[in-house]
């Protein structure tokens, strides 16, 4: 005799109705007739007519009980129990795999009761056929054929097949082409395991070419976890790989918008990122360009109207203006760059005056951004996109006189090291940035708000590090010179490394 253990947890229970009689809730419904009768007498709910309108009673629970029974057995190959008539085919199912459908379990329950005096009776022996018990004195189920409009474009006969195919097997093959379809499919059935393996394989498949409409399926079908990945991917690979391909022009404005509003946004620097907004709005007003055009035929694009009215001034220009507010152009200093801002004939001459003054009084206050409050919001930011070649890589970067190199270091194949050091202009390796007639400041400390964040992508999930918002005096000694030390462990390449900082007021 098996000895029972003593300190197993007790299932609670809970009455039904007004009787005497039990059932356990973690199983609300496991065949008890007796016990739904009552549940709906409770309620005053006229079982009868809950079985003619299957929505009233609780499929979720229906359908545990015939997933539970048949989860572990072969799949069905005799005599199908239900047609299914749907996009111009009879589809054959069986009822153990039918109730895995939440639209196919209503169909089905108004289909049995439907025509018939007594829906209990045949509730009844569907139920009866389930429970354990000699296969000979279970009474047989009529056949029953059950009818699905389908209104959706994306659900396609051969996307269709392969969800009810899924209905029979846990791993049905399906390729980004399929995937689509099959997801639409699920919904439609509302077949939730399938919904959510599809969103998987969009979430791992996210590329250029599937952004857009894996993305407006997320939208569509309320795949939260799926919208949230194509922003993620896109924060990361908007300026380094679409910034560099045409399918950049499918990006909708609404997710792009989204994508500049992200603290967690990745750009090498705040020009980068302008040239990419460039490029968009290039593309979406060109249909018929195909491939990438060099940035000077963008320039000369954006030159040609005329010089009365700047480009978002203009009714074209009027819906892009929310895109355009999200860059932060004060981070653009250098003397060339801010030359072809002006030259462009893009943003309001307001917007360019508010640029300059700020420039002005940050130079005469020895670089002081009293301006800038918000590092998320605000930040002046630069980024290294660390590949597994690199052993060491950076950047220089300069800001109203001070200069500060970015650095990545590979210690090993998983240890990386990011931090930003203060260089001084004298230093032989300081390379032309372009400030041959920039200014140099020759203050010995400068106070710095700043914070480094790594990102990574690791077995479809994005591994995030960061230093927190740090305060920092760079000085010139080598104690002083260098920031905080983010050091980090992982396997995913490359790795989007960001630096974000401000110069508040000292």
């Amino acid at each position: 005799m098996k000895m029972l253990n003593p300190h197993k947890a007790r299932l609670e229970r809970r009455m039904v109705g007004s009787t005497n009689r039990w059932h356990f809730s973690e199983n609300p419904f496991s065949g008890d007739l007796l016990a739904l009768s009552q549940k709906c007498k409770a309620l005053s709910v006229d079982f009868d007519e809950a079985l003619k309108n299957p929505e009233r009673l609780c499929i979720s629970q229906i359908q545990q009980l015939f997933c539970e029974k048949f989860k572990h057995k072969d799949i069905q190959t005799g005599e199908a129990d239900v047609i299914l008539e749907c996009l111009g085919f009879n589809w054959e199912l069986h009822r153990p795999q039918l109730f895995q459908s939440e639209t196919l379990t209503k169909l089905y329950l108004a289909a049995l009761v439907r025509g018939t005096t007594y829906p209990l009776k045949e509730l009844e022996k569907l139920l009866r056929a389930q429970l354990p018990g000699k296969t000979k004195e279970r009474e047989p189920v009529k056949k029953i054929i059950i009818f699905l409009k389908i209104n959706d474009p994306q659900v396609t006969k051969v996307a269709f097949s392969m969800a009810l195919k899924s209905l029979y097997l846990s791993e049905v093959e399906m390729n980004e082409d399929d995937v689509l379809g099959v997801l639409a499919s699920a919904h439609v059935l509302q077949f939730s395991s399938l919904s959510q393996r599809c969103v998987t394989i969009m979430m791992n498949g996210l590329s250029p070419t599937t952004i857009k409409n894996f993305y407006l399926a997320g939208c569509k079908y309320k795949e939260e976890q799926l919208t949230a990945a194509c922003e993620k991917w896109l924060e990361m690979n908007l300026v380094p790989l679409m910034g560099t391909q045409i399918h950049l022009r499918k990006i909708p404005q609404d997710l792009l918008h989204k994508v500049l509003m992200s603290p967690s946004l990745f750009t090498f620097s705040e020009f980068h990122l302008l040239k990419t907004m460039l490029l968009w709005v290039f593309l979406q007003l060109n249909n018929r360009v195909q491939t990438i055009p060099i940035h000077e035929t963008v320039l000369s694009f954006f030159t040609s109207f005329s010089k009365e009215c700047c480009f978002l001034d203009r009714d074209v220009g009027q819906r892009l203006m929310p895109l355009f507010r999200c860059l932060h152009l004060h981070s653009i200093t250098r003397g060339k760059d801010l030359e072809q801002l002006r030259n462009i004939n893009l943003f309001p001459e307001s917007w360019l005056v508010r640029v300059a003054a700020n420039h002005y009084h940050a130079l005469e206050n020895g670089g002081d951004m009293v301006h800038l409050k918000d590092l998320n919001t605000h930040a002046v930011r630069f980024g290294l996109l660390f590949s597994q070649e690199h052993t060491t890589h950076s950047q220089t970067i300069a800001m109203y006189g001070f200069f500060f190199e970015i650095k990545g270091v590979r210690h090993d194949t998983t240890s990386y090291s990011f931090y930003m050091q203060r260089l001084r202009h004298t230093d032989l390796e300081l390379p032309d940035l372009g400030y041959k007639d920039g200014p140099i400041s020759l203050k010995a400390e400068r106070l710095v708000r700043y914070e480094i964040r790594a990102q990574t992508l690791v077995d479809g999930k994005w591994q995030e590090f960061g230093t927190n918002q740090m305060v920092h005096k760079f000085g010139l000694t080598k104690s002083s010179r260098k920031s905080n030390t983010l050091k980090i462990q992982t396997v995913g390449t490359p790795i989007y490394a960001s630096f974000a900082f401000i110069f508040p007021g000292s």
